[in-house]
């Protein structure tokens, strides 16, 4: 879940953090002239503790009930399946459950290098365990269970029992595979073909040939022959989880152990290693400085898995997905051999300015040959990450959606576009097309900026408040639009999920308690109802041999409604309330144990929006549709039974009853197929700037013919059509408004 940030010129709070923590930068001082790692850690413990004390919006005591807490919650993160550590390693931890805060007021790390090393000792035991189990066959006759839920189990006593547990766990891993191996055999065999099989593919360049050719080579195999190719494919899939592990280095399991200490606070304080920083700082304003490549680790190579659209390489023509990348050569500077490098460590050379070249040795998917590859670099623009909009004709009149995936900003260039500018943008080519509604869909979306939620909500209401924000001790501020235009007065329905959080959770909250818009989607949106600031730790920091200490995420505030009521835990409710997978699953921040408390202040002054007479009409149609809806009907239905199933953990490892299980379970599961294979008969199509953009983007048409074919999938996107058909006025309004163009006080991010 992405997080909701705040960033405030009036935030007077932070301001005057930061002033007290500049007064005690000689606490922060290391005396050594060069300091190694643990002086460092010892280092980041004191300033994340010492910050989140001064900033956070509520900071705890750190005594023994929140060292308690944060044991805990580092064990399960140290090994959540519990197939590394033994009891007796608990047992020797145990000492220091009530000691971590000890230990970090003593800048002592005794607990953390303990727990470190026996960690990595008993990894590198456990890759004997499974090399040893995988060699020879299982015996799939023995009638043994095994229970997949690690919550449900102990630490294993002894490591004759943590081998057991190994067998088990692989055995369940290869049984499974094996099932659905002789499953898609025998279909082949008595002629069932999968829909997938007749839906071409991309030629994939196997790392493991040999496995492939024993698996892909059309002929009918023998349960044995079928058997030695699924461990042989369970072991290289261990072999790739280890070989990630090996670039899993001290460094990133202090970042865990420091990170477990903040959320302890609360679920949104965090704590941004340098490259976790950059990555965060990429998402949120769609863009870095490279050549527009995503990357994958197999075994020691890295491979291009999929060139961004209108990136350097992508412009360049010659790099291809399936491509490894062998050496990276800044500009005419030596090659560096990246084979076995970790992927960040790949990724950082491969990046840099903009305008200057990398040049990578490259072994071609296509033919295996070796290439020297010219790149410069430039700005990359992710377009996941930015809104799209797509039009359609229903019952004769024709409507707009567009999807924000996050309220996304460039907080250090504030010329570049952002998601209320982009919106801005979106519902103008919208309206010369002549919709005469719009759906916004927000589902999925975890949060971003503030600024950009207040502009966004002002497009639709001619002004007035948005947000209330309101720091500890200090008296509530409201944030409003202040630009009497709107962009658009037309009908109006946002969509949400369980996962749709903070900036999300605002804009929906404002237009549901305006009457602007119609939400309709889950029972209620994700609850987070707290907003952070990024802190950047180095300024507190005198000696700059340390290195980068990275960035503090600390919640400062909690935001409220205009209503006075917070979405902490609570969310927002939908005026529609449509099932879904999760709709009997409890999910969300009311979830996380250290979650913050619901409240309420006082109300913002507001005035309802009176141009939609049929706003209740509307409401009232929807709900009567999915009562009769068979799709929804069997969502819910649907819905029940993976609340049923969610807590069925316990697997048998003997073939003929996993067969029968499995059986059993698809013969259920069959009748929630129409689910997925669900058709709205509606056709989506691009706005005429897209359709001229795709003519010379492949990449980018296939993309939105993908998006398309999912809307046209989607009966949640039918009935947001529906619902705007039911708010159509008698007397529409079409004439075109001008776009805002506020200069608002906001810098920052939720």
């Amino acid at each position: 879940m992405n997080s909701i940030f705040l960033f405030m010129k009036r935030n007077y709070k932070i301001i005057l953090v930061v002033l007290a923590l500049s007064l005690s930068l000689f606490a922060f001082k290391i005396n050594t002239e060069k300091s190694g790692d643990p002086e460092k850690d010892k280092l980041l413990l004191e300033l994340l503790t010492f910050v989140i004390d001064k900033g956070h919006f509520d900071p705890k005591a750190i005594d023994d009930s929140f060292s308690k807490a944060v044991y805990k919650e580092y064990i399960e993160a140290l090994d959540p399946s519990k197939r590394f550590l033994l009891q007796s390693d608990i047992d020797e931890f145990a000492k220091y459950e009530t000691l971590i805060d000890d230990e970090i007021r003593d800048r002592d790390l005794t607990f953390f290098d303990l727990s470190y090393n026996r960690l990595m000792q008993r990894m590198e035991e456990s890759k004997k365990y499974y090399k040893e189990i995988l060699s020879t066959p299982f015996d799939y006759s023995v009638n043994e269970d095994f229970n997949a839920d690690p919550e449900k189990l102990p630490f294993a006593r002894d490591t004759d029992e943590l081998k057991d547990r190994w067998r088990k766990q692989l055995k369940l891993s290869t049984l499974s595979s094996l099932t659905e191996r002789l499953k898609i055999q025998e279909d082949k065999k008595n002629g069932v073909v999968d829909e997938n099989d007749k839906k071409p593919k991309k030629e994939v360049i196997s790392f493991d040939e040999k496995i492939a050719k024993k698996a892909d080579d059309g002929k009918p195999k023998t349960m044995e022959e079928l058997e030695v190719i699924t461990r042989e494919s369970t072991l290289k899939s261990l072999d790739d989880y280890f070989s990630f592990v090996k670039d899993f280095d001290r460094e990133n399991w202090f970042s865990v152990y420091a990170n477990t200490i903040a959320e302890s606070f609360d679920p949104h304080t965090s704590y941004f290693a340098p490259e976790a920083k950059e990555k965060f700082d990429a998402s949120m304003s769609g863009t870095f400085f490279g050549i527009g490549a995503r990357l994958q680790k197999k075994n020691d190579y890295t491979e291009i898995t999929e060139l961004i659209s209108g990136g350097p390489a992508w412009r360049n023509r010659e790099l291809e997905p399936g491509d490894l990348v062998l050496k990276v050569a800044q500009g005419n500077n030596e090659p560096v051999d990246i084979v076995g490098m970790k992927l960040d460590d790949v990724v950082k050379k491969i990046k840099g300015p903009k305008d200057t070249e990398v040049r990578l040795t490259v072994k071609k998917a296509t033919d295996g040959s070796i290439k020297v590859i010219k790149i410069i670099r430039d700005e990359v623009e992710i377009e996941e990450t930015y809104a799209k909009s797509s039009v359609v004709t229903k019952d004769g009149k024709l409507y707009g959606v567009i999807y924000l995936p996050k309220f996304y900003i460039d907080f250090e260039n504030k010329d570049k576009r952002d998601a209320a500018k982009d919106i801005t943008i979106e519902i103008d080519r919208l309206k010369s097309q002549g919709v005469e509604g719009i759906a916004l869909d927000l589902r999925d979306n975890g949060g971003g900026s503030l600024r950009t939620v207040v502009d966004i909500a002002g497009l639709f209401i001619e002004q007035g408040p948005v947000v209330q924000v309101k720091s500890a001790g200090k008296k509530k501020e409201v944030l409003s639009d202040t630009d009497s235009r709107i962009q658009w007065d037309g009908p109006l329905v946002i969509m949400i999920n369980n996962f749709s959080a903070s900036a999300s959770e605002i804009l929906a909250a404002a237009i549901q308690d305006y009457k602007r818009g119609v939400i309709i989607g889950s029972k209620q949106s994700y609850g987070k109802g707290t907003v952070q600031n990024v802190i950047d730790l180095n300024q507190f920091v005198r000696n700059s041999s340390v290195g980068d200490m990275g960035a503090l995420k600390t919640t400062t505030q909690k935001f409220y409604r205009i209503d006075g009521g917070s979405t902490q835990l609570k969310g927002v409710s939908s005026d529609v309330e449509m099932p879904d997978r999760y709709s009997y699953i409890e999910i969300g921040e009311r979830d996380s144990k250290s979650a913050m408390p619901w409240d309420k202040i006082d109300p913002a002054q507001y005035n309802v929006w009176n141009k939609q007479a049929n706003f209740d009409v509307a409401v009232a149609n929807s709900k009567k549709r999915l009562a009769d809806n068979p799709q929804f009907k069997l969502i819910d239905e649907n819905a029940k039974w993976l609340s049923k199933r969610k807590d069925e953990n316990v697997y048998s490892l003997n073939l003929n009853k996993f067969k029968k299980e499995q059986e059993s379970m698809e013969l259920q599961a069959k009748k929630f197929k129409a689910i997925s294979d669900y058709k709205n008969k509606l056709v989506f199509n691009s706005l005429p700037n897209e359709v001229a953009l795709m003519e010379k983007d492949s990449v980018l048409k296939e993309k939105r013919v993908r998006w398309h074919e999912s809307l046209s999938n989607d009966a949640y996107v039918e009935e947001a059509l529906n619902v705007l058909g039911d708010l159509q006025a008698k007397k529409g309004n079409k004439t075109p408004i001008d776009a805002k163009n506020k200069k608002g006080k906001l810098v920052g991010s939720l």
